[in-house]
């Protein structure tokens, strides 16, 4: 069994939107997952932009990717949002830095950067982007 086949969700049971969360320092992604769940999101983890990818291409549909941008190996976060945008077309993407100035070398290269997320985390807050970004690409 792959890395990215571990990380699969249940199935879809309900309308309730799945996020993607990619972050490869392990307790923030734990973190980050677990308060999506209890504000009621379905979420899959990836621990890299590759293992992401991969989930795509299974055919796992996501409704919105939250990922870090800056991860070991050659994707980072940036990168990941210009494939989806290619390849997963309509999912909008949630960023997260530490480095603040990384958001606008990201907008400037891709167009389906739904919102950014600082770290340290404000969970509430990104719940709201989360959110605000589903509502938006239902609009």
């Amino acid at each position: 069994m792959s890395p990215a086949e571990d990380l699969m969700p249940e199935q879809r049971t309900n309308d309730e939107p799945l996020v993607l969360v990619v972050e490869d320092e392990v307790l923030i992604r734990i973190a980050a997952a677990d308060h999506l769940r209890s504000c009621g999101f379905r979420v899959a983890e990836a621990g890299n932009a590759v293992e992401a990818q991969e989930l795509i291409l299974s055919g796992l549909e996501v409704d919105v990717v939250f990922s870090d941008i800056t991860m070991p190996g050659q994707i980072d976060g940036i990168a990941l949002a210009q494939w989806l945008h290619e390849n997963a077309p309509g999912v909008p993407v949630v960023l997260t830095s530490g480095v603040t100035s990384s958001l606008d070398a990201a907008r400037e290269v891709c167009k389906n950067i739904g919102a950014y997320a600082p770290k340290p985390y404000d969970y509430d807050a990104i719940v709201g982007q989360m959110r605000a970004v589903l509502a938006a690409g239902r609009s």
